[in-house]
């Protein structure tokens, strides 16, 4: 078995994408942020001490995505043409969704994960002083298209 991330000698490698054409490439993730009954009223109310919430962590999410490489060191730096964060107060916390679009030579799953990831971490940081068991659930990647894999979509 080899290792796209390794060379000969075993050292980690960014793998080389230099000859692949650039083609259109989108991916989507998901997550949820789990508050108590306490912190979603206050959400639907407007109510977080610290402010708008869930417009901290949209653009926290789309910043995210663009600012991937940085934080995984074998990400290539890619163009990030599209970013989309959505969010949704349930009656169980707050349902993340974030969409992220290039054409490039390689994928934006990474960029999507992360900006679902940050975007998790923005809504826990507003409001871990009304609930400190505020808690992120289920990152996950939801649907990719283009690219050599082509299109691929998580059976729910």
């Amino acid at each position: 078995m080899s290792f796209t991330h390794l060379d000969a000698a075993g050292h980690a490698r960014m793998v080389d994408v230099t000859e692949k054409q650039p083609t259109v490439r989108a991916a989507t993730a998901a997550g949820f942020v789990r508050c108590a009954p306490a912190v979603v009223a206050a959400l639907r109310d407007g109510a977080v001490p610290k402010g708008d919430v869930l417009a901290v962590a949209r653009i926290a999410g789309i910043q995210a995505a663009k600012r991937t490489p940085e934080l995984l060191p074998l990400a290539h730096v890619i163009g990030v043409h599209g970013a989309v964060v959505d969010l949704a107060v349930t009656d169980d916390g707050v349902e993340i969704t974030a969409t992220v679009r290039t054409a490039d030579r390689t994928g934006v799953e990474m960029e999507a994960l992360t900006a679902v990831s940050v975007a998790a971490l923005a809504i826990v940081d507003m409001v871990k002083a009304l609930d400190k068991a505020t808690s992120i659930e289920n990152v996950r990647i939801t649907a990719k298209t283009g690219g050599k894999s082509g299109d691929w979509t998580r059976p729910e």
